[in-house]
């Protein structure tokens, strides 16, 4: 696996007068496959557009394969697409959509035939050679506009929001289906999400990015269990963020003792490392969801809002009624200011 399969070095991207990423450096591996995640305006899409050759950096370079690349047009970059909206040619079969490619570069028609059926089969759409786009389900037409990307032979294969239209059984299904793809074929993939659990499922690495740049790049385990920053945390489900000021949680004026001694200027807590039920703290339930395995409470504390999942082996506490909390020190993590 080479290091600097895809490299991204200084790379500024504008739109007219507004920067929307103001310096990225980036290396992706040969055969990885990388997630761009963050908020909407983050940065994520505008990078792969540059990647694609669909935008052109205000400075910077791009390198694809030891070769630059950052004038080279779209169609010269060895790059596979797959947006949003799939972008399937209506009036074609599944099997001309897929051929589409093929038969621009001028290969004989057998070859277009073998290439054509091979990716299909890769997808697993075997025998829906004859159907049109509008006679496919969701993660059909995903498949279908994964397979017709596949046939080109890309260096890099670029997804954006690839499981954003479908419900949620077939985006666990299609997760499953790409990460089989991206195994079985070795391309290097990178997709963009907004989506923090289809990010942590499918990727080798995380780019998180905040503002156009990168907050926090790791794997999805380091960014689960390891967030950095504050919006690392946030992003990463820490929903009780509070500043540490003189042995207690600070959030705007409310201040709470903090029940250990910590040299954290910033600490924060899952719902699901904060204890409920005892604890030093009390809150008032505003309110209570099911959520399967466990309930969801939103508390008003004397700290503001705190959030909590209890079991649901534990008895319900009725909205406005108080229940006792802790924010234990070994469910806390520690984050830079």
């Amino acid at each position: 696996m080479s290091d600097r399969f895809v490299s991204l070095t200084d790379l500024v991207l504008s739109y007219g007068s507004t920067v929307a990423v103001p310096n990225l450096n980036l290396d992706i591996h040969e055969g990885e496959l990388i997630a761009l995640l963050g908020p909407s305006g983050c940065g994520k899409t505008t990078t792969m557009r540059a990647i694609a050759g669909l935008l052109t950096p205000t400075s910077g370079s791009i390198e694809i394969d030891g070769r630059d690349v950052t004038r080279t047009p779209a169609n010269k970059r060895g790059i596979g697409l797959v947006f949003q909206s799939y972008a399937l040619f209506p009036h074609l079969s599944a099997f001309e959509n897929v051929a589409f490619g093929l038969r621009l570069q001028k290969l004989p028609d057998a070859q277009v035939r073998a290439k054509t059926e091979a990716g299909m089969a890769t997808v697993g759409l075997t025998g829906f050679e004859s159907r049109k786009p509008a006679e496919m389900s969701g993660g059909q037409q995903q498949r279908l506009a994964l397979a017709r990307s596949l046939v080109m032979q890309p260096k890099v294969l670029l997804l954006d929001e690839p499981l954003s239209n479908l419900d949620a059984r077939l985006r666990l299904e299609m997760r499953n289906e790409l990460q089989r793809v991206q195994r079985d074929t070795g391309v290097t993939m990178v997709f963009v999400t907004h989506d923090q659990s289809e990010a942590l499922a499918l990727a080798d690495r995380i780019v998180l990015m905040n503002d156009g740049k990168i907050e926090q790049l790791g794997t999805a385990r380091e960014l689960y269990a390891a967030p950095e920053t504050a919006f690392a945390a946030d992003f990463m489900g820490f929903e009780n963020i509070f500043h540490v000021e003189g042995g207690h949680l600070v959030n705007g004026s409310a201040r709470l003792p903090l029940g250990f001694t910590t040299d954290a200027p910033v600490l924060a807590w899952r719902p699901s490392g904060v204890s409920v039920g005892a604890g030093p703290y009390s809150g008032k339930v505003r309110s209570s969801s099911f959520a399967g395995g466990h309930r969801e409470y939103v508390l008003d504390s004397p700290l503001g809002e705190i959030k909590a999942d209890a079991s649901i082996e534990t008895a319900e506490v009725p909205i406005g009624q108080s229940i006792a909390f802790d924010l234990p020190q070994d469910t806390a993590r520690r984050l830079m200011a």
